[in-house]
């Protein structure tokens, strides 16, 4: 077997440990390494993990001569395929991109079949679906950017993030429009999310953040020479710049966050029972009327009423979206659905037999279509799901 064919084998390993929840952290980051490598890598692995295409491409997978087409691969494939194999072996290799190799698919397919057998065979009720309904697909990266003047710049959505400076510039140093735009020095930006979009910002003063769906966040094109400020609605994470002389403050749904330099997340969507603020590298100050406290990395304060208290928490729990992932271990049912349809722009509707105590467990990538992620959750608490159109209807599963 060549490099690259060893190489490629060795990925399906890492793909199928993950979806079986038992890969390591090395392996983790070997595997998100290779994905961001190249746009191939992670539309390939978005196909792979996606249930359904998995379990339609299985069916083509069961007819193929698999001795045979491992003869040519290892061979360099200079076989003649329909020589020997039948012509479903064609088609199968047509439909998987070159970048995977026919090792790796074969080698996935082969090992991955009894996880998502198994979250079948556990779930004779599954979801729902009206007649014609389309799949509704993961969210986006998108955004917009509203100026002083009213003024609504869209974002690319094939592009990482956006510079704030005296003009406003993509990552790749391309502008964000084909003439520019420069701005005065009192100028506001607003970026905004909607449901099912994401995007990163880095900040006049190289401050990083990166905005939750459906949220907005205000700030100067330049801060002022005291402060740099800014204004949260939502969720956002934030990389912030040291500068000593210049506090950094987050002002969100009637509390004030005060930094120097440091990393963490604030969740302030208004249908949240309190806002959170989560520390995970240096120290913030977060205030609420005359009530102040400070926390601590792996830390969190939960303001609920203007009332203040300190938690240890699990930073994985809370920056799961950051990473591309819905973290469910231990998370309560209806805060885990509320995640859900922000990214998939859904509005959930509960009957009265739905209890408020239940507790998910594990957790299920956010590049998965809304059905993996309904089907797999029903895998682990006893409800039913029902889409119809941009709403999901969730009914409590009796026990027979």
């Amino acid at each position: 077997m060549d490099e690259m064919l060893e190489k490629e084998f060795y990925i399906s390993t890492l793909i199928t440990a993950e979806l079986n929840r038992s890969l390591d952290l090395a392996g983790d980051e070997e595997l998100q390494a290779w994905k961001k490598s190249s746009p191939e890598h992670l539309e390939f692995y978005n196909r792979l993990i996606a249930e359904e295409y998995f379990l339609q491409e299985f069916q083509h997978f069961n007819q193929i001569e698999t001795d045979h087409i491992w003869q040519l691969t290892s061979s360099g494939l200079t076989g003649d395929l329909t020589a020997e194999a039948p012509q479903t072996a064609v088609r199968f290799i047509k439909i998987w991109p070159r970048v995977a190799g026919l090792v790796a698919a074969v080698a996935a397919f082969a090992i991955c079949i009894y996880f998502f057998s198994e979250i079948r065979s556990r779930n004779a009720v599954g979801t729902e679906y009206a007649k014609g309904h389309p799949y509704i697909k993961p969210g986006i990266n998108g955004a917009t950017i509203t100026l002083s003047s009213g003024k609504v710049i869209k974002l690319s959505e094939h592009q990482s993030g956006v510079l704030i400076g005296d003009h406003l510039a993509y990552t790749d140093g391309s502008s964000v429009t084909e003439d520019g735009i420069s701005t005065q020095k009192e100028e506001t930006l607003t970026a905004t999310t909607t449901k099912g979009q994401t995007y990163t910002f880095t900040l006049p003063d190289g401050t990083k953040v990166w905005l939750n769906a459906d949220s907005k966040i205000s700030f100067a094109q330049r801060f002022s020479k005291q402060t740099r400020r800014v204004f949260l609605d939502g969720e956002a994470y934030f990389e912030v710049a040291k500068d000593k002389l210049h506090p950094f403050i987050v002002d969100s749904k009637q509390q004030q966050i005060e930094v120097l330099g440091t990393h963490f997340n604030v969740n302030s969507y208004i249908d949240e029972p309190e806002v959170t603020t989560t520390l995970l590298e240096g120290s913030v100050k977060i205030k609420v009327g005359n009530e102040q406290k400070i926390i601590k990395p792996g830390q969190q304060a939960l303001n609920k009423s203007g009332v203040i208290s300190v938690q240890e928490t699990n930073v994985a729990s809370v920056l799961d979206w950051k990473n591309g992932d819905f973290y469910l271990n231990h998370v309560a049912f209806k805060a885990a659905m509320r995640k859900i349809a922000r990214w998939y722009d859904m509005e959930v509707i509960y009957d009265a037999s739905v209890p408020d105590n239940m507790e998910l467990g594990g957790w299920v990538s956010r590049n998965n279509q809304l059905a993996t992620v309904l089907r797999s959750i029903e895998s682990a608490v006893p409800v039913i799901f029902k889409v119809e159109g941009r709403r999901i209807y969730v009914v409590r599963q009796l026990n027979n």
